[in-house]
């Protein structure tokens, strides 16, 4: 009966830390994706513009 009332107590007081890890990652890549569509969108034009300047500069 003592083994039993421990191994009870073990699960009810042990903390389950995973759940909250895979939930902090999952918005930690969130924001990274944010921050890159938004880079994206923000800066791609220009960066296009760029890269076509460069270019017809090495062709010439």
């Amino acid at each position: 009966m003592n083994f039993l009332a421990a191994y009870i107590q073990s699960h009810l007081t042990r903390k389950d830390d995973e759940g909250a890890t895979a939930v902090e990652y999952g918005l930690l890549v969130t924001l990274i994706a944010i921050a890159l569509i938004t880079g994206a969108t923000l800066f791609g034009s220009k960066l296009g513009d760029l890269f076509t300047s460069v270019g017809t500069k090495l062709g010439s």
